[in-house]
């Protein structure tokens, strides 16, 4: 495999849509996903359930997905609270939003960047001592990944010096992250910034710069992946069908569609693993569960071309 895809529909895509998924209907689009090929999953996060409802069943949704042979069970936390929780439902890695705009932090988890890193230290602390616990008996590592939002600028404050995203990056890093990656989460990126903000993030952090979660917002994310990719990233999120946004960034939306981004790699000749065919019957699922919302996504419309080859043999 190539690329990995990690697909953050079931958190970042629900999240966005005032209908609450059935605890069942998560569990049969996991359970299509994985089907897919797809072997990473951001199934949900654990925040207080009065702040985001459609997100209140993460922990069963979690016991369901460790149940796919072969899936890494991702799921979001935004305080050391959140992190216990986690890792009681059994994840197998944390992701942690550190963003580089002060008010775009304290709209979205109430704490400015600083006490988000000493966050991200108490958590890595908390981490170590959990996985030295299970490794004596053979149970994988649980992985620590911090997301830096709003890298390529912010709907609430504007633009982000490069400079402070890279400073945070580190500073994350230094607090125990094992990887950081950058967060497009207001759509504001172009493929030049992305080239030069990646570049400069894997010089600085080598093999512990993580993946690209980048947005289709005005129409750039598959020229946004290229960039990222060009520029060194292996690693990318997505969202089935495109669904996804920050609700405590006013304007943004759109996460780069699973589908699309599926069939640029493959059609490149880089692997991804999944099987085109299997995320139909996932989109399927999803347009089921989900009747009034919008699912986006240009291949799905258009089809395969003729004689297209991609996928795993």
């Amino acid at each position: 495999m190539d690329i990995l895809i990690s697909e953050v529909g079931p958190r970042d895509g629900l999240q966005s849509v005032s209908t609450i998924m059935s605890t069942e209907a998560k569990c049969r689009w996991i359970d299509a996903l994985s089907e897919a090929g797809v072997c990473e999953i951001e199934v949900g996060s654990f925040v207080p359930a009065r702040l985001l409802p459609q997100l209140a069943d993460t922990a069963q949704v979690v016991a369901h997905a460790l149940s796919r042979p072969g899936l890494t069970v991702m799921a979001l936390v935004p305080n050391l609270r959140g992190a216990e929780r986690a890792l009681q439902a059994g994840v197998h890695k944390l992701t942690v939003p550190v963003s580089a705009s002060p008010a775009h932090s304290l709209a979205n988890v109430r704490k400015t960047p600083e006490e988000m890193v000493a966050e991200v230290r108490a958590i890595a602390l908390a981490l170590r001592d959990y996985n030295q616990s299970q490794s004596q008996q053979s149970v994988r590592s649980v992985r620590l990944e911090v997301g830096i939002s709003t890298a390529f600028g912010c709907t609430l404050q504007g633009p982000i010096a490069p400079d402070a995203v890279i400073r945070l990056a580190l500073a994350c890093a230094d607090a125990g992250a094992d990887e950081v990656g950058l967060s497009d989460t207001t759509g504001m990126a172009n493929p030049a910034s992305v080239g030069n903000l990646f570049r400069r993030l894997g010089a600085e952090l080598g093999i512990r710069a993580g993946a690209a979660h980048l947005h289709n917002t005005r129409g750039l994310g598959l020229a946004n992946v290229l960039a990222a990719f060009e520029a060194g990233v292996r690693a990318f999120d997505s969202s089935l069908a495109g669904l996804g946004g920050c609700p405590y960034a006013p304007g943004a939306s759109g996460n780069v569609v699973t589908e699309d981004l599926v069939f640029m790699f493959e059609s490149m000749g880089l692997s991804t693993g999944i099987h085109f065919e299997g995320l139909m019957r996932a989109r399927a699922v999803l347009q089921r569960a989900l009747p009034g919302e919008a699912l986006y996504g240009m291949t799905p419309l258009a089809g395969l071309p003729k004689g297209f080859v991609g996928g795993p043999a």
